[in-house]
């Protein structure tokens, strides 16, 4: 503790850093950020933007990156977004943004974040153009919990060459995300198909008897293969499973 408060007197640690080690969380007018999320579990904390104003946002996304030196945002509207943009400019000018943008999913860097690396690749998989939100998600946090990720568009069971032609690079890969709407046959296809872990992602695409993704998650439930699955949209739940996996895999790989 003594060290801490050493750090923070010299200027060399922030508050809100300090309480972050003290308390593994750290309180602000938006709410407490579990700042100690991504040592505790292995996945990264994030903001949900879903029924926050551009505000609270904005001011937990700074509580974050200064307190852990990333921050992670998803299901953003542009507004928010842009009041974001404008928070981080006036309080941490030299952070990196990147905005997955039809996913509504940023991420920022502070100078000193340095990110992990695995020895592990995720694939995530597409069956339309309307699976890309939940799936931009995926792609995020995978990428930010250090694995490389492939990202496989438009190969839905509609065409199932589309699918046939990517199968040894589906194959190639530790962990697969496929995100599909409508009846959702793609992730049980493709488990069918392959030999490494499936994580279905049903998407609230369709409509009519069965829409909003209520067959695409029926469907992958009842799947006859090897399959598991997360709920509908869930693209940070997804990406966050198969993040843990290829952790493990880069720890047996390496020796871990």
């Amino acid at each position: 503790m003594r060290d801490i408060l050493e750090s923070v007197a010299a200027g060399e640690l922030s508050p809100a850093a300090a309480e972050a080690e003290l308390r593994g969380y750290v309180t602000g007018d938006a709410g407490r950020f579990d700042a100690a999320r991504e040592r505790r579990s292995g996945v990264p904390e994030a903001v949900l933007a879903d029924g926050k104003t551009a505000g609270e946002v904005a001011e937990l996304v700074a509580t974050s990156l200064d307190a852990t030196g990333r921050a992670i945002a998803t299901r953003l509207s542009d507004e928010q977004v842009a009041t974001v943009r404008r928070h981080l400019d006036d309080r941490f000018p030299a952070a990196s943004l990147r905005l997955h943008g039809r996913a509504g999913t940023l991420v920022a860097h502070a100078q000193s974040h340095d990110p992990p690396e695995l020895d592990a690749t995720v694939g995530v998989v597409t069956a339309g153009t309307s699976d890309a939100v939940p799936a931009g998600e995926a792609v995020a946090i995978a990428g930010e919990m250090g694995a490389r990720v492939d990202h496989v568009t438009d190969i839905g069971v509609a065409a199932l060459t589309r699918l046939i032609d990517q199968l040894d690079r589906l194959r190639a890969h530790d962990v697969l995300v496929v995100a599909a709407g409508r009846e959702g046959a793609l992730p049980t296809v493709v488990a069918g198909l392959v030999d490494v872990p499936v994580i279905g992602l049903p998407v609230s695409t369709g409509y009519g008897h069965g829409g909003e993704g209520e067959a695409a998650l029926a469907g992958m439930i009842q799947s006859c293969t090897a399959l598991s699955v997360v709920n509908v949209d869930a693209g940070f739940t997804a990406g966050a499973q198969a993040g843990l996996i290829a952790r493990r895999v880069d720890a047996a790989r390496n020796g871990g």
